[in-house]
């Protein structure tokens, strides 16, 4: 669904499964400042919004989830996954209840999938589940912002901001009363700089939480079963995952980043040397320069210089080896 506020001087559509709202408004390095700061707001109406009613809400999510959510307090954010039975991450949900209703947002185009999975594992639960995309728009106010927030909007309070439930109708007025409006590209330079994966792009077919950190937050160790349980209390209490993520600092002289796909070699082994990796996502930062994320092979040495694509790069620990 396309964001009116596309409307808005300077805006610059974003790409690929973000198409419908703006990478940014004609400043980029500003409109991340700005954010870093506490101040603007960001356009994330393009994000499917499911909601879960019924008293059996909470306890039949618990069942399906990830994160221990039964108990979850009115208010409290939590994220959680869903996995495939042999443990892959399928879904990713950004979850809050408000008392009487779960309202989660999820990326761009999987509220469908999404929601044709829970609707199969109903069965005599008391839950009714549904797509309200097309009446709420997701607004991400970041950490700090002073920002008043409308009577009535649900809130998702984490410590990188609050994502607002807001009234689709009500998105234009919004805007107006709290710019400035900032770009897709200055929140996800801020979430690379805190390591904050992304499903569809720090995942392929076959990432497991513990490769990405998601243990913990979006993982809870001590609940009871759900689907792919399997995998992750083998990977947790017997081994170590395949891959691991880990944050990249670019060269800078470089004109280009290196795309999403771009493959990571040991600089020692040049640019035709074996594939260590993959860069996931890669952005210019406004004050760390070029970055990036990245999915390296467990064993590849902490210290080793490496090349994504022709660019130089060195790596940070995400997930310990």
């Amino acid at each position: 669904m396309k964001s009116p506020l596309l409307s808005l001087p300077g805006a610059v559509p974003a790409e690929g499964v973000d198409e419908d709202v703006a990478a940014h408004y004609g400043d980029l390095f500003r409109e991340q400042r700005a954010l870093a700061e506490g101040t603007g707001f960001v356009d994330l109406s393009h994000r499917g919004v499911v909601s879960v009613t019924g008293e059996d809400r909470l306890s039949w999510l618990h069942l399906l989830l990830t994160q221990h959510v039964s108990d979850l307090p009115t208010g409290q954010a939590t994220e959680a996954l869903i996995l495939s039975a042999h443990g892959h991450i399928e879904h990713a949900l950004y979850l809050v209840d408000d008392g009487t209703t779960v309202w989660a947002h999820v990326e761009p185009g999987t509220q469908g999938a999404l929601i044709a999975y829970l609707e199969s594992m109903k069965f005599f639960n008391r839950v009714e589940v549904a797509d309200r995309t097309d009446e709420f728009a997701i607004v991400h106010l970041p950490a700090g912002s002073i920002a008043e927030v409308p009577q009535g909007v649900v809130v998702r309070e984490t410590p990188y901001g609050r994502d607002l439930f807001l009234p689709r109708a009500d998105l234009e007025s919004y805007a107006e009363k709290s710019g400035p409006a900032v770009g897709l590209l200055a929140y996800e330079a801020l979430r690379v700089e805190h390591h904050r994966p992304r499903l569809g792009f720090e995942t392929d077919h076959r990432t497991i939480p513990h490769e990405l950190g998601w243990i913990g937050t979006a993982v809870h160790l001590q609940k009871g079963c759900y689907r792919g349980q399997e995998t992750v209390a083998r990977v947790q209490n017997l081994g170590k995952p395949p891959r691991r993520l880990v944050f990249l600092h670019l060269d800078g002289s470089e004109v280009h980043l290196p795309p999403a796909g771009a493959d990571l070699r040991l600089a020692d082994e040049g640019p035709d040397g074996r594939k260590i990796g993959f860069v996931t996502t890669s952005v210019r930062h406004h004050e760390l320069g070029p970055v990036a994320l990245a999915l390296v092979k467990r064993n590849v040495p902490l210290d080793a210089r490496l090349l994504a694509d022709s660019t130089a790069a060195a790596q940070e620990a995400i997930v310990e080896p």
